[in-house]
């Protein structure tokens, strides 16, 4: 016997379609699922603390901004630098003064042998080789090597003298009434000898002096008068050295240039005052 079944073909039944949907719905759930807990939360990456954490979100910048802050970092860099070195210098002094007796003769006063300059200034620095005349009234003077810390530098000075009478723009602390004053300047200076690395950012050098006689008192009196003054920031180097020894050094050596020209003016300018008292009669006859 031979049984025969049909079917006729419809539109499938709303239950049989949901169900494809469900299941598509919760695989899409399972994998945001998944994503979720495999990307890190944007409150761990942008705000760990309160910091950006680059280092588990790394950013890949475009070259042209990549550059623009490679540059501001050097820029940044650089102004570090130059604040660093606007330090404020380092500033000693040194002051000394002269007073001795003179013995004059007449037609041979002292104001005259200040007169000559060129002949004052060989009696203070005799040594030929390390000075030349420049002009009229300033010679260079090549000064021997001066130790300071580590470092021994060779000073090159433009020393200045000028002669002022009448109380016209004395130097202070020379009277009005004084007949002549040798006025004595350094004007330009320059430290040879020394590594670009060893050489200070910032150095000034200051030199005053005056010479003058004294004849207000029973007797004539040779007075004067030297300040000496530096100004400098070491380099980084030498930076580190205490400012409790950096004085004492700078002090020692400054004492040291002061009265090596005081004993010049006490010693070796007398001496040639002296010799000008004998060779000036000679001349006026």
């Amino acid at each position: 016997m031979v049984v025969f079944f049909s079917a006729r073909l419809s539109s499938p039944s709303p239950c049989l379609l949901r169900r494809p949907q469900n299941r598509c719905s919760e695989k899409k759930k399972k994998k945001m699922n998944e994503f979720a807990a495999a990307a890190p939360s944007c409150r761990n990456v942008l705000l760990p603390g309160g910091a950006l954490n680059f280092r588990r979100c790394p950013i890949n910048l475009i070259p042209k901004w990549q550059c623009n802050i490679s540059r501001l970092g050097k820029r940044q860099k650089r102004n570090m630098k130059v604040e660093a070195q606007m330090v404020n210098p380092s500033t000693y002094s040194s002051r000394i003064s002269t007073d001795i007796s003179l013995y004059e003769i007449p037609g041979a006063s002292f104001d005259q042998y200040l007169e000559d300059k060129p002949r004052v200034f060989k009696a203070i620095f005799p040594d030929k080789r390390r000075s030349n005349q420049l002009n009229e009234d300033e010679w260079r003077v090549h000064m021997l090597p001066i130790e300071f810390l580590f470092l021994t530098v060779s000073p090159v000075i433009d020393m200045r003298l000028r002669c002022k009478s009448s109380g016209t723009e004395y130097p202070p602390g020379v009277p009005q009434d004084i007949s002549k004053v040798l006025q004595l300047d350094i004007i330009r200076w320059e430290l040879q000898g020394l590594d670009e690395m060893l050489k200070p950012s910032q150095f000034s050098l200051g030199v005053k002096g005056a010479l003058y006689p004294d004849r207000r008192g029973p007797r004539c009196r040779l007075r004067g008068q030297l300040n000496m003054s530096i100004s400098f920031v070491l380099p980084p180097m030498l930076g580190l050295v205490p400012e409790d020894i950096r004085r004492d050094v700078a002090e020692s050596v400054l004492k040291r240039l002061v009265e090596n020209m005081k004993d010049k003016v006490n010693s070796s300018l007398i001496s040639d005052y002296n010799e000008f008292k004998r060779e000036r009669p000679k001349a006026l006859a």
